[in-house]
């Protein structure tokens, strides 16, 4: 809304109310869309919506309202003889470079959603949501969920493509002979720094049913099961723990970050990437993160100083916190 001399106003109270109140339903036509690969069906041309509709195997007219919503949000445009696509529903190809489709499809999940009616639960008791749809907790869920788990792991991946470039384009990783990548899911992050620094070799470790997915691609790059609650890590001249710390509680942070230390040599670095809150105000991003964080895992976006907290705990001290152009901070600390 523009004001006298092309000033914006503040959104009305009960304009902005009524958008968050129901902001959900945008978020489920972006799942069902993402769900139905809706824009893998469209290229350059517009199609119109009964040809996206019988190729998805939908209801024609429900489909063009679900997604006449979504281009209210800048998702496609709407053509007289179609739909067409924006710089965001391109992200929703399965082919994209930066694909969003694996991460809309896990926010619509049955996990997810039915964890966020139960956010009430979270606040009222501290504890995830998640534990309303299944008690034994978000990896015992996933793990007798194959199907499920697929989709959490591709968003995962994708989610982590997203700060690898921020990564790289700010820290100097040249000095590292060895790295671990602990948690490291896929090796996005491992992969890249191996391909910035042609004389370093990395380890990826992972769960054995993550480890046991994963097409390693990479010369100089292996993979080592475990459980880092259980089994010892490798040595290395840098640990990377790239959203993991994040997802925990504090004590379990601590287990895991004392599981890299026993494995850390005197000089080895450990780098805790993932959205550590600013001093400052917080972003949506963030925001929204932290409470994914309580409603599913009981984790949480910690700040510097609770980092530093539970670092030296594990016996590390916190150096630096670096900023990336993309979502991400880096967190530098090393064995004191």
């Amino acid at each position: 809304m523009t004001g006298l001399g092309g000033v914006a106003e503040p959104r009305p109270a009960g304009e902005l109310l009524w958008g968050l109140a129901n902001a959900g339903f945008a978020a489920r036509c972006l799942h069902v869309a993402a769900e139905l690969g809706v824009a893998d069906r469209i290229d350059v041309a517009p199609v119109p919506v009964g040809e996206l509709a019988a190729a998805s195997g939908v209801d024609a007219d429900a489909l063009d309202r679900v997604l006449r919503l979504l281009t209210v949000h800048g998702v496609f445009v709407r053509h007289a003889d179609g739909y067409a696509h924006t710089q965001a529903s391109r992200l929703l190809r399965g082919d994209s470079a930066r694909t969003m489709r694996p991460y809309a499809r896990m926010a619509g999940m049955p996990l997810w959603w039915n964890s966020l009616a139960a956010l009430e639960r979270s606040v009222r008791s501290g504890r995830p949501a998640l534990e309303a749809v299944d008690a034994q907790g978000l990896w015992p869920y996933l793990r007798q969920r194959p199907d499920e788990a697929e989709i959490f792991d591709h968003a995962m991946t994708a989610k982590a493509v997203a700060g690898v470039a921020g990564v790289l384009a700010v820290y100097d990783f040249d000095r590292f002979s060895t790295l671990v990548d602990v948690g490291g899911g896929r090796g996005h992050l491992l992969r890249a720094v191996l391909d910035a620094v042609p004389s370093a070799t990395g380890v990826l470790f992972d769960l054995p049913d993550v480890i046991g997915s994963v097409e390693l691609g990479h010369p100089r790059m292996s993979a080592m099961a475990g459980d880092f609650f259980v089994d010892a890590l490798p040595q290395a001249d840098a640990y990377l723990l790239m959203d993991v710390v994040h997802d925990w509680p504090d004590e379990e942070c601590v287990a895991i970050l004392s599981a890299v230390r026993r494995a850390a040599p005197a000089e080895a670095t450990v780098l805790v990437v993932e959205a550590i809150v600013p001093d400052g105000p917080v972003g949506a991003r963030t925001a929204t993160l932290d409470v994914i964080m309580l409603m599913l895992s009981g984790g949480r976006e910690r700040t510097a100083d609770e980092l530093r907290v539970l670092l030296a705990r594990a016996g590390f001290s916190l150096e630096r916190v670096l900023e990336t152009p993309g979502p991400v901070r880096i967190a530098e600390a090393r064995p004191g």
